[in-house]
C-alpha cells in the first residue's frame, strides 16, 4: 500500500494560501414563513338539529355553551359560520371529526376547511 505524505494542507480554491489568513463565516438568518392558516366552517342545512350543532361546536372546538349557541345561530341565519382557525393539518382533522360525528348521528351536517388569505 502506497501512502503519500503532504507537508502542507491544500487550501480550497479561492482562499489565500498563507498561514495568517482566516475565514470568517457569517450566519445569515433564514426567513421562515408562518404556516398558512385555515378556518373550519360549518354549513347550514334544514335537517341537522340546532342542539346537535351546539354540542359539536362545544366538543370539537372547545367553545362554551353561549359561544357555541352564537356560532350555531350565525350558521342558521347566514348559511355558514366559522368555528375556529387552525393550521392545515389541524383543520383537516377537525373537519374529519365533525363529519364522522354527524354521520354516526345520522345528520347531513357539512364541515369544510377554507384557507385564510
Amino acid at each position: 500500500m502506497d501512502c503519500m505524505a503532504i507537508s502542507q494542507p491544500i487550501s480550497p480554491p479561492g482562499t489565500p494560501a498563507d498561514d495568517d489568513a482566516s475565514v470568517v463565516l457569517e450566519r445569515v438568518p433564514q426567513k421562515v414563513k408562518p404556516p398558512q392558516m385555515h378556518q373550519v366552517v360549518l354549513l347550514n342545512d334544514d335537517y341537522t338539529p340546532m342542539e346537535f350543532v351546539v354540542v359539536v361546536i362545544q366538543e370539537f372546538f372547545s367553545k362554551d355553551r353561549e359561544t357555541a349557541t352564537q356560532i350555531m345561530l350565525k350558521i342558521h341565519l347566514e348559511g355558514k359560520g366559522v368555528c375556529g382557525v387552525y393550521t392545515h393539518d389541524v383543520a383537516a382533522t377537525k373537519v374529519d371529526q365533525v363529519m364522522d360525528a354527524a354521520q354516526q348521528a345520522g345528520h347531513p351536517l357539512q364541515c369544510v376547511s377554507e384557507p385564510l388569505e
